[in-house]
Formats: structure tokens, sequence, C-alpha cells
């Protein structure tokens, strides 16, 4: 929000939290005035939320020219062991965050179509390109739980079937893959991912917001249906 803040854009931004949507509101102002910048607290999960979204955007804006999926709802389960894993809440992921996913694309490409042309980025992760590091996460207490590694590769699939399904219509869907992106992580964890990278180990969430940045331009009119990896050399 930030990056795109800076290079001129008008933002519409949600969250399940007012309170975080008004300290970034906040921050943004020192990059923009308070009439680009839109907020609205919803429940993504919630089918009728997205359309109250997508009102509140025309209505602010008149049109959606870009958007960005990128919720993380989890459910109470999150993160435990393979073997304890519900299959109630193990829907639950699955719906709120895959699931979600679609939706979201469903209804907001629906505007593109009546606005002829629009650009749907989604966040997927490195986890959903292949088994995760698991003696990263030994002698700590993170996990990657295979139900992310599901839901991400399932994102990357859903980006190349709705850039072919609306081919000719003026419409870009892509995905980027993160890296372990730094957040405190423990330093052991640190030292040991830095190990299956190239130059940098875990990497600053301004890597992601630049290339999303780069998405969102004319300059990358040609990239459609792609899943842009950003990782350090960490998947090859």
């Amino acid at each position: 929000a930030i990056e795109i803040a800076k290079n001129g854009g008008k933002l519409i931004l949600s969250d399940i939290s007012n309170s975080n949507l008004l300290t970034l509101k906040s921050k943004l102002l020192k990059y923009t005035n308070s009439e680009n910048i839109k907020i609205m607290t919803i429940d993504i999960c919630s089918s009728n939320s997205i359309d109250d979204l997508i009102s509140f955007s025309i209505s602010s804006f008149n049109k959606i020219t870009s958007a960005i999926h990128c919720a993380y709802p989890r459910s109470k389960q999150w993160g435990k062991n393979f073997e304890e894993i519900d299959i109630d809440l193990l829907s639950q992921d699955l719906k709120n965050q895959l699931g979600i996913s679609i939706i979201f694309s469903q209804k907001v490409i629906k505007h593109f179509l009546e606005n002829k042309g629009g650009n749907l980025i989604h966040i997927s992760s490195i986890q959903g390109l292949g088994a995760p590091k698991f003696e990263h996460y030994e002698n700590t207490n993170m996990t990657s739980p295979i139900e992310y590694s599901a839901i991400k590769a399932g994102i990357i699939s859903i980006t190349k079937w709705l850039a072919k399904y609306y081919k000719n219509k003026n419409i870009r869907v892509n995905c980027i893959s993160p890296g372990g992106i730094y957040d405190q992580q423990n330093e052991d964890f640190v030292k040991k991912y830095r190990k299956s990278c190239t130059n940098i180990g875990l990497i600053d969430s301004c890597e992601i917001a630049s290339l999303i940045v780069f998405l969102l331009s004319v300059n990358a009119k040609a990239i459609n249906g792609q899943n842009l990896i950003v990782d350090d050399g960490w998947s090859l």
C-alpha cells in the first residue's frame, strides 16, 4: 500500500481490523492525501462482504482498475501437527483461504469485464512450489502446515486458469510467491534458512511491494498467468 501511494495510486484498503486500517492509513498520509485512501472493515470470508467492498470501491473511485488479494484467515487449529488435523477446521481453512480466493476473483473479474479490463494479483508462496525444508523448523515453535502448501499450490493453479479463461478480455491475472519474509524469527531458523538461499536469506517486504507495483504498471502488460518467485534462490 505504501509503495502504491508513493506512485500516485488511489487505494481501497480492507481488513477485519479497523484499528489496523486506521494505523496504516495514518502511515500512508505521508505519501498521499486522504482523498486517495478509503478504508473498509470487512470479513473477507463472507461473499456478501466482497460484494459490499466492490460496491464501496466503485462508489469511491468510479471503477476498479486493479485488485490484490492477500488475505490470510486461519482457523483455531492452524499450525497443528499433521496427525492432529480436524476435518471440520481443515474445511474451514480451505474454504476461507483458497475458496474465497476463487470467489473474490469471480466477483472482481465481473467488474473488470464491465470495465473492459483489469489487473488481479494473488499472493501464493514458495511453499506452493514443493515440500517445505522441514529441517529449518527443528528446535523452533514454527511450522509449515500441509494445508498451507495445498492452498498456496492452489493459488498458483487458479491464477493460470483465470488468465487463460479470460483470454482476449484485456484482463491480467498473476500471482507472486514470496520466500520467507523477515519478521523477528528465531535466530536458529534465520541461519538455517540463509544456507538454502543465494545472497540474502529472508527477504524484506519491500521486495514484494516493488514487484506488485511493477505488475500493476503498463511495463508488465505482457505478463499474464504467471507465478513470479521472489525467494533469493530458496527454490533452486
